[in-house]
């Protein structure tokens, strides 16, 4: 069961919410309102760029030639 990030398009509040299938009815907190759209959390970005970096980081730096400091001479 993944845990999404939503925001309510009503009232603006933000929440988690733990979703057990795609036909689960994602209801705002706050207000009630079923006008919720699901947004990218942080956390995910940073996950992402984690692995990345270490994937890269295997290979070597993966910046630009000269781009951060790494390739001094």
């Amino acid at each position: 069961m993944p845990m999404y990030e939503y925001v309510c398009e009503k009232c603006g509040e933000k929440f988690e919410k733990l979703v057990r299938s795609v036909e689960t009815k994602i209801v705002c907190p706050r207000c009630g309102s079923l006008s919720c759209e699901r947004v990218y959390s942080s956390f995910a970005f940073g996950v992402a760029r984690k692995f990345t970096t270490s994937a890269r980081s295997a290979n070597g730096c993966g910046c630009s030639s000269g781009g951060c400091g790494c390739h001094r001479e």
